[in-house]
C-alpha cells in the first residue's frame, strides 16, 4: 500500500527565509531637484539610473506611491517592504497571486500579464512604475513614462536574483535585498545540509491544466536555480532550458513527469491545485508513476511555483522542498 502523498499547507516551516546572492545594481544616487514633468506625489528629489533597456530614468529618492505591472517587481516590492498603490493580476488569475495577496491586500489590480489598464493607473497618480520583459506592458513604455518615471528592472530570461536587486535599486533598497540575499543563502545552504537520503534525488516539477501536464520550472528561473543549488537532479525531459514559460506533455508520455519527487501545482491557488491532482488521479497511467505509488507527490501553491519569479516566489520554492524532503 502507498504512503499518503504529502501535503504543502502541513509541511511549511514557520519561520521566514530570505536572500542569497550580492550582486551589481545599476543606479547612482543624486542629489538633484526632480526635473522634468512632476507627477502628483512624486518625491522632490531624483536619482538617476539606467534601466534594462538602457534607458537613463530620473526616479524618486523615496517613492511614496510606486506601480509594479509585473510578478517579479511586485514580488520584489513586497519582500522590501513596499507595497504599491497598483499592479498586476497573477498568471491565470483575476486578482493579484495568490502568494502574495496577503502582502498586497491594498494594491489596486490595473494590469494583467498581457497589458496594464492606462485610465486605471493613471488615476493612482503614481510617482515610480516597475516592470521587466515578463508583461506585454513592455511594449509601451513610452506611453507610461508619461504617466510617471519607469523603470524596466529587467531582460527576459533574467536571472530573478539580478532582477530583484536592480528593482531594489530603483525603489532605493539595494541594502535592504543585499541583506535579503544573503539570508536566502544561508536558508540555502541550511537546507542542502539536511536533505538527507533526498540529497540528489530527481525532482520533476510541473503543473495540471486543461487534463495534462506541463513542465514548468525548467532553466535558471527561480525553481530551477533553487533545486540546482540544492543539488537536486531532474528528469531527463526537464533538463537544459525551457522554450516557453511552461512545455505541454501528452498524455501518451506522461511517464516522463515522472520523479522521484513530483512538485504538482495549478495556474491558480493551492486549493486549484488540490483540484487538479484529484483530476490527474483518474488519468490512465498517473497511479503508476513512481512518485505516486511512493507518496511523493507535492501539492502546491501553483502561484508561486509557476510565476515569472522573484525573492518571495523563490522563498516559497525553497519552503516547499525543504518541508518535504529535508530531515
Amino acid at each position: 500500500m502507498s504512503s499518503p502523498r504529502i501535503r504543502r499547507a502541513a509541511l511549511i516551516p514557520a519561520a521566514a527565509v530570505t536572500g542569497a546572492l550580492i550582486l551589481s545594481a545599476c543606479g547612482s544616487d543624486s542629489g538633484d531637484d526632480a526635473g522634468g514633468a512632476e507627477k502628483a506625489g512624486s518625491a522632490s528629489k531624483t536619482r538617476q539610473l539606467t534601466d534594462a533597456q538602457g534607458r537613463k530614468v530620473k526616479v524618486p529618492s523615496d517613492p511614496k506611491k510606486v506601480v509594479a505591472l509585473s510578478e517579479p517587481t511586485l514580488d520584489a516590492a513586497l519582500a522590501l517592504g513596499v507595497e504599491p498603490v497598483g499592479t498586476t493580476a497573477g498568471r491565470g488569475q483575476k486578482g493579484v497571486s495568490s502568494y502574495l495577496a496577503d502582502k498586497a491586500s491594498k494594491s489596486q489590480v490595473v494590469a494583467s500579464v498581457a497589458e496594464a489598464d492606462m485610465e486605471k493607473l493613471a488615476a493612482l497618480q503614481p510617482d515610480l512604475i516597475l516592470l521587466d520583459e515578463t508583461t506585454g506592458a513592455k511594449k509601451t513604455v513610452d506611453k507610461l513614462q508619461e504617466i510617471a518615471p519607469t523603470v524596466v528592472t529587467a531582460k527576459l530570461n533574467a536571472n530573478w536574483k539580478t532582477a530583484f536587486t536592480d528593482t531594489a535599486d530603483a525603489l532605493n533598497k539595494k541594502s535592504d535585498a543585499k541583506k535579503w540575499l544573503a539570508d536566502f543563502d544561508t536558508q540555502v545552504a541550511d537546507t542542502k545540509k539536511k536533505l538527507g537520503d533526498n540529497a540528489g534525488k530527481s525532482v520533476s516539477v510541473i503543473r495540471w491544466q486543461d487534463g495534462a501536464p506541463s513542465v514548468v520550472g525548467k532553466g535558471e528561473g527561480h525553481v530551477g536555480s533553487t533545486l540546482k543549488v540544492l543539488g537536486m537532479d531532474r528528469p531527463k525531459d526537464q533538463q537544459g532550458a525551457s522554450t516557453g514559460h511552461s512545455e505541454p506533455v501528452s498524455l501518451e508520455k506522461l511517464a516522463t513527469i515522472d520523479g522521484d519527487w513530483l512538485f504538482f501545482g495549478a495556474l491558480g491557488t493551492e486549493t486549484d491545485s488540490e483540484k487538479a491532482y484529484g483530476e490527474a488521479q483518474k488519468v490512465t497511467n498517473f497511479g503508476k508513476l513512481k512518485a505516486e505509488k511512493d507518496g511523493h507527490v507535492v501539492v502546491i501553491d501553483g502561484s508561486a511555483w509557476n510565476s515569472a519569479g522573484g525573492p518571495l516566489a523563490a522563498r516559497t520554492v525553497l519552503d516547499d522542498i525543504k518541508g518535504a524532503l529535508a530531515k
